[in-house]
């Protein structure tokens, strides 16, 4: 045989075998295998030199060598997490509990202060407060701090102290129930933290949740001090709490509500998407379309419209607007009554009356009224309107996902029914029960809008989650 020919057929074979293994071999997988010789060869140098120990029969994870196969294989760079990716369920249904008391005492304040049951008890006590009066010497002792309020002095004089006591049921059950809340927030919270139940982002949440809880308590009492006090409102006025602070107290809960709720479906949701990474990936490239960018923001600018027509029906609360004008759609004479009355100079608090607008925004009754029947009427013609776009345009209606669907139904009824409601409550002068129902109806309606959102928005942490693990799943199937 020809030596130059027998020299050419090895390199010709040398390169063929390198050029297969660079172009035809999947480097990750090259690197993994490479990895796991390596750590092959550590557990059994490991293991060979503990072997008189009787060592060779524990398994990999008893010498730590998991862990260090992990830090082979991202090349040496291993760091620990403290919180799992994603939260438990259990916190998530932790959540939608504390929103569901959250709901109930928000409709219990407002039956508080309905009744006018709110300036009963005139200290705060956070701890010694939850006891109820022992005997009557603790009970007389209560009702002649109460007959020193303006309350007492101006609208109930002639109170007896079994009637005294209805209305501090009210208040001391209210204030109960605002601690009962804390503590069920509070202890869970630093028990899922500690317990590693709750991912990073979620934890730093949680925290936030739990001051925003903290704070809304010591506004409870900021709020009810301003009724207790004469220089606080107008000489020989009805005794009110402050419209401002009322709420102010009555948006923190309203904040405390929906990041609970939202949170906990947010968590719920994740599972549900992290379960099928293939579907969930359809379904956000579907939820991204150009098409239905509209309505995404739609959604964004319906839940801040819902907040502040809530908020202004606080204030219509804080002032007892809902007692005047009980007719609808008319004010008086028309639609809206006289300017004069609207934009009154009795409001101003300045010389050159530079705060009569926003004064009379706020503190007028009449115009506050009207404030609140305008929001509320944009607030359903926005719902209509966005259901109608839903329903005619050709490619919102191919592109929406039939979840979406269903939650932009459900909150169609929930403002028709709000509006009802709302209707009823100013035509037979403000009843109890509609009233609550009223209030009670402003919260499933901003629920129903956080809902829908859930289920259009485009979750990003759970998005990037979904692309790891099919990033994860590629790598396995090129193995």
């Amino acid at each position: 045989m020809n030596p130059a020919t027998s020299v050419f057929g090895v390199l010709r074979r040398t390169t063929a075998s390198r050029l297969t293994r660079t172009f035809f071999t999947c480097q990750y997988a090259s690197k993994s295998s490479a990895t796991n010789k390596t750590t092959r060869r550590l557990i059994g140098s490991t293991a060979s030199s503990r072997s008189g120990d009787g060592l060779l029969s524990r398994p990999p994870t008893a010498f730590g060598l998991t862990n260090l196969s992990s830090s082979l294989q991202s090349g040496g760079k291993s760091r620990v997490k403290f919180f799992p990716e994603t939260s438990d369920k259990s916190v998530a249904y932790w959540l939608l509990g504390s929103a569901a008391s959250v709901f109930g005492i928000v409709v219990f304040g407002g039956l508080t202060r309905l009744t006018e049951s709110g300036l009963s008890i005139t200290e705060w006590r956070p701890v010694t407060g939850s006891l109820l009066p022992r005997d009557a010497s603790d009970w007389d002792a209560e009702f002649t701090k109460y007959r020193s309020s303006p309350e007492f002095k101006l609208l109930n004089p002639h109170m007896t102290l079994d009637e005294f006591k209805s209305i501090y049921y009210m208040e001391w059950t209210h204030r109960i129930w605002g601690r009962l809340v804390g503590m069920s927030f509070l202890v869970p919270a630093a028990y899922f933290i500690a317990r590693r139940k709750v991912s990073a982002p979620m934890a730093g949440k949680i925290v936030g949740i739990a001051g925003l809880v903290g704070f809304q308590g010591f506004l409870g009492w900021w709020m009810v001090k301003s009724g207790l006090k004469d220089d606080l409102f107008a000489p020989g006025s009805h005794p009110r709490v402050s419209q401002y602070r009322l709420t102010a107290h009555l948006g923190t809960a309203f904040l405390c509500y929906t990041a609970m709720l939202w949170n906990g479906l947010s968590i719920l949701r994740e599972h549900k998407l992290l379960a099928d990474p293939q579907a969930a990936r359809k379904l956000f490239d579907r939820l991204k379309s150009p098409n239905l960018r509209v309505f995404r923001r739609s959604v964004g600018a319906l839940a801040v419209l819902v907040f502040c027509t809530a908020m202004s029906g606080g204030l219509v609360a804080g002032l007892d607007a809902g007692l005047i004008y009980n007719e609808f759609p008319y004010m008086g004479t028309g639609l809206t009554p006289p300017k004069s009355e609207l934009f009154s100079d009795f409001y101003s608090h300045t010389s050159d009356r530079s705060d009569i607008w926003w004064r009379n925004a706020l503190e007028n009754p009449s115009l506050v009224q009207l404030d609140h029947r305008i929001l509320a009427t944009t607030t359903f013609t926005s719902v209509m309107g966005l259901w109608a776009y839903t329903k005619l345009s050709p490619t919102v209606k191919k592109m929406l996902p039939a979840a979406c669907r269903k939650g932009m139904h459900g909150v169609v009824g929930f403002v028709c029914l709000q509006v009802a409601l709302g209707i009823s409550t100013l035509l037979y002068l403000v009843p109890l029960p509609l009233a609550s129902a009223h209030q009670a109806g402003s919260l499933a309606l901003l629920s129903s809008v956080i809902i829908l959102g859930g289920r259009t928005w485009v979750p990003r942490r759970a998005a990037r989650l979904i692309q790891q693990r099919l990033a994860h799943s590629r790598s396995r199937i090129c193995r």
